[in-house]
């Protein structure tokens, strides 16, 4: 090797090193717009069967039946928008006017009842609790300005809810832009695969994506009937953020019980711990459990097995993997991003014995 070639081959990789540096720090400049697009592909993948509807059933055109599609799918969202903003709006009024001291007092109370209930009763225990003031040394003036502060930020929200759906639109009426820019890349000889992979993909992911939306709506229904039941306050609201923290795998359901507990107790502050307290969030929390085993044993099976055609175990390692590696955010892509995978290998490496063990329900 001349000493020509090993620095024309030094150069090469540092340009490599360096286009691959700058492509990484485009990307991150744009994660903005990466984020709209990812959002706006699943809405489009929510939406795709809609339109399907629409044109083979119904015999629409393309265009009208895209529309439909998108004031629905925005007709959603404005409901969503219509039943939390408002509600933070008050909540953040009222805390702003809210006497802090008599809230302090109220949950300092609802702590002692609580260390009572349990027998806890030591007039140690009570002094040093006093003496440490530990309730008292958190600032709960800072709960109203987190509101008002989460009250700005929806405003800056609405540019990215306009942008997603202006995407969502295109995706939904020129179905095969996405595909069509992706085959200029790929030679001619696998361009069939490539549009096979494609369909199915967005097949599966379709069906995935709308599954999940009925599993929310059902444990959204199960909460809101156990909520409203017990006449706990902003039941509907509680319902759909426990319900939408399901779609965290594993760690959702465990933060959304934790959540729907201290709401539960919350709301019922001046109440008897041991005749009111305890046994309405017992209740409660009779009412999530009864959602999870529905969830578990109902909706999650039903999803998995009939959308993306994989082992319950598989999904649990995936899972797994996606959270050791990406966090929350791995955990939430994991069965998408495996279910896409499997698809490609099962359409470029059919032959393979471990790609068809793993491939076989496709």
């Amino acid at each position: 090797m001349t000493a020509k070639t090993l620095s024309e081959g030094i150069l090469r990789a540092l340009g490599i090193i360096a286009g691959i540096v700058i492509l990484l720090l485009f990307l991150y400049k744009i994660s903005a717009v990466l984020i709209y697009i990812a959002i706006a592909a699943v809405a489009s993948l929510i939406g795709r069967p809609i339109v399907m509807f629409f044109r083979q059933r119904l015999k629409f055109n393309n265009t009208v039946a895209v529309i439909i599609t998108m004031v629905f799918l925005i007709g959603i969202i404005a409901g969503i928008i219509a039943l939390f903003v408002p509600l933070l709006i008050q909540q953040g009024h009222n805390l702003s006017l809210l006497n802090i001291d008599a809230l302090q007092n109220n949950i300092e109370e609802l702590y002692g009842q609580l260390l009572e209930y349990f027998g806890v009763r030591s007039e140690d225990l009570e002094r040093g609790l006093k003496d440490s003031q530990l309730l008292s040394n958190i600032n709960f003036g800072l709960i109203p300005e987190f509101l008002n502060s989460l009250i700005g930020i929806l405003g800056t929200f609405s540019v990215g809810l306009f942008s997603i759906i202006f995407i969502v639109f295109f995706f939904l009426k020129d179905s095969k832009l996405f595909e069509q820019s992706l085959l200029t890349l790929i030679p001619n000889n696998k361009e069939n695969r490539v549009q096979n992979s494609i369909e199915k993909i967005k097949n599966l992911l379709s069906r995935y994506f709308v599954g999940l939306v009925f599993q929310i709506l059902i444990l959204f229904i199960i909460y809101s009937i156990v909520l409203f039941v017990f006449g706990i306050e902003n039941a509907i609201v509680i319902a759909f953020l426990c319900a939408l923290l399901n779609l965290i795998p594993y760690v959702g359901p465990i933060i959304g019980g934790l959540l729907m507990a201290i709401l539960t107790m919350t709301s019922n502050v001046g109440a008897d711990f041991s005749s009111v307290i305890l046994p309405k969030t017992g209740y409660v929390m009779i009412g999530f459990t009864l959602g999870q085993l529905v969830d578990n044993f109902f909706s999650q099976p039903f999803i998995f097995s009939s959308s993306v055609k994989s082992h319950p175990l598989e999904i649990f390692l995936i899972i797994i993997i996606g959270g050791i590696l990406l966090g929350v955010t791995g955990m939430i892509i994991a069965v998408p991003g495996y279910t896409a995978i499997k698809v490609i290998l099962k359409e470029f490496f059919a032959e393979n014995k471990i790609v068809k063990s793993i491939t076989k329900n496709l």
